[in-house]
């Protein structure tokens, strides 16, 4: 059975197929081809899921401004 292709969804789609890739992969008993295409496929999601976090962090930082110049700031600092 082949894994189907990526596709352009949400964070959150991405995240929820790479979850159940993790799980399926985890129940162990796959044929090793099976177990391919998931660990395969589970890259392809993890990498989606990278680069859409960066975009977000990307946009955050750009939306914080200091004193008229955008400065990043880690998330969860108290002032």
């Amino acid at each position: 059975m082949a894994v189907p292709e990526p596709t352009t969804g949400n964070f959150e789609n991405s995240l929820d197929e790479l979850e159940k890739v993790v799980k399926e992969l985890e129940s162990g008993d796959l044929p090793l081809d099976r177990s391919l295409d998931l660990f395969s496929r589970g890259m392809q999601l993890s990498e989606t899921c990278r680069k859409q976090l960066e975009e977000a962090e990307t946009r955050v930082e750009q939306l914080i401004r200091k004193e008229g110049t955008y400065q990043p700031e880690p998330f969860g600092t108290e002032k």
